[in-house]
Formats: C-alpha cells, sequence, structure tokens
C-alpha cells in the first residue's frame, strides 16, 4: 500500500515538473535575443525614434505589420508596426526593419530583422 503523505508530495512534485517544463518550453520556443548594445547604429537610432514616437524619415514607418509568415508571436491584426532600419549604400527603405509589439512608444516589445522579415530576434534592453 502507498503512503498518502508520499503519494501527494510525489503529484505534487510532478505537477511542478511539468509547469516548468511547459514554462522552458515556452521561453526557448527558437526565439533568439539581441541586446540594444548589438545592434547596428541605425537600429539604435530607430528604436530612440520608436519611443520618442518620432519623427520618422521614412513614409511606411509606423504602419501596422502583418506578421503574414508568423515568424513573431501571432497576434490580432494591428498589434505589431515595423519601423525602417536605415542600410548604409543602400537607395531604397532596405531590408533592415523593427517591428514593435502593442504601444511602439512604451511596449517594451521590439524585434529586429536584418533579411527583410526571413528572421527576427527580440531586442533586449
Amino acid at each position: 500500500m502507498i503512503n498518502p503523505t508520499f503519494f501527494k508530495k510525489w503529484l505534487v512534485f510532478l505537477a511542478l515538473a511539468l509547469l516548468a517544463a511547459t514554462s522552458f518550453a515556452k521561453d526557448n520556443a527558437g526565439t533568439s535575443y539581441i541586446a540594444v548594445a548589438e545592434l547596428p547604429k541605425e537600429a539604435q537610432a530607430t528604436l530612440k525614434l520608436i519611443k520618442q514616437g518620432g519623427p520618422f524619415a521614412y513614409e511606411k514607418d509606423g504602419v501596422v505589420f502583418g506578421n503574414y509568415e508568423s515568424r513573431l508571436p501571432r497576434q490580432k491584426r494591428g498589434y505589431y508596426h515595423e519601423y525602417t532600419v536605415k542600410t548604409p549604400r543602400v537607395r531604397s527603405r532596405g531590408p533592415r526593419r523593427i517591428i514593435s509589439g502593442a504601444d511602439p512608444q512604451t511596449s517594451g516589445e521590439y524585434y529586429y530583422t536584418e533579411d527583410h522579415y526571413e528572421s527576427f530576434r527580440r531586442i533586449k534592453e
């Protein structure tokens, strides 16, 4: 016969282990990070402008980013906004962007792409 106290402790341990494993999986779902100091200077300047509310150099800065490829966490349409990061020696907008989540000025949720949405790294402040 199993001791009821042992059984309860075992169940609590199992539940905590499952909870920890689930949390770990969510944190390590493939999202890589980049520190602000590691961003190119142009991206650092763009991030500063986003937090100030502008002014922005490109007309399309601040438009809704659709996340059609689902490379960022799924959110309702209108949640993400995109901003151009100037690319040296490129006359067009270039491939670099910062994507913000929620309120661009205050959310603290920013993603950097240097390959026009093929991959993203979350900016860690």
